[in-house]
């Protein structure tokens, strides 16, 4: 048996996130086509029976692991404390974090892509994140107008629209860094680079939002 996790799956209390996380690996890096339940099982330390039990099947595993992917970037954002922050520091916060944790969780990437090519077949009808993607929203819509009532922010700003926005910039450089670093002429993923792309990101988004986009 593999031995990647080998603390956390002697532990039956945590057996269903440590084959939760070997599969997240194993999809990233195979799909769902190519992933093997046998190598997962392997990985994660825990046999294949118990997996079906956990699971059902590779399909209900990758849904399993799509859902989890989604709900630790939402959970994660949650605990960033915006509320907490002027609006200005709250936005560009989430901004840094959205790039950070694209950077720091490659399979994520990964694993939307997969989902897209299956046209979200194992997501649809998912309450849970759809609730998480709606409290998402509503908290860079509760960003937005604690700074248009304190005049740094523009009225107006569809808040949906901006999610998708803040995600794209940093999502779209990650995903098309091959081939972009081929056709632009740079590596796309150097520290030089990263940070360069990070500071347009945040300049991006505060242009789109302040009433006064000069002062960025």
């Amino acid at each position: 048996m593999g031995d990647k996790f080998p603390f956390r799956a002697r532990n039956p209390d945590n057996t269903k996130q440590v084959i939760l996380d070997a599969a997240r690996v194993e999809f990233a890096k195979a799909g769902l086509a190519g992933a093997r339940v046998d190598k997962i099982a392997e990985t994660s330390g825990a046999n294949k029976r118990m997996l079906y039990h956990y699971f059902g099947g590779k399909e209900q595993l990758f849904a399993a692991v799509i859902e989890d992917a989604y709900g630790n970037i939402r959970g994660q954002e949650m605990q960033l404390g915006l509320d907490d922050l002027p609006p200005e520091q709250a936005m560009k916060k989430l901004v840094e974090f959205t790039w950070e944790y694209y950077l720091a969780n490659p399979e994520f990437i990964t694993l939307v892509n997969s989902e897209n090519l299956h046209q979200a077949k194992h997501i649809a009808g998912n309450r849970e994140l759809r609730k998480l993607q709606k409290a998402y929203v509503e908290t860079v819509d509760t960003i937005l107008k604690r700074g248009e009532e304190t005049g740094v922010f523009r009225p107006g700003i569809d808040a949906l629209q901006l999610c998708i926005t803040i995600a794209a910039i940093g999502f779209y450089y990650l995903t098309n860094r091959h081939t972009g670093g081929v056709l632009f002429g740079f590596n796309f993923t150097s520290r030089e680079a990263l940070a360069t792309r990070l500071k347009f990101n945040i300049e991006t988004i505060m242009r789109m939002v302040l009433a006064e986009p000069g002062k960025v």
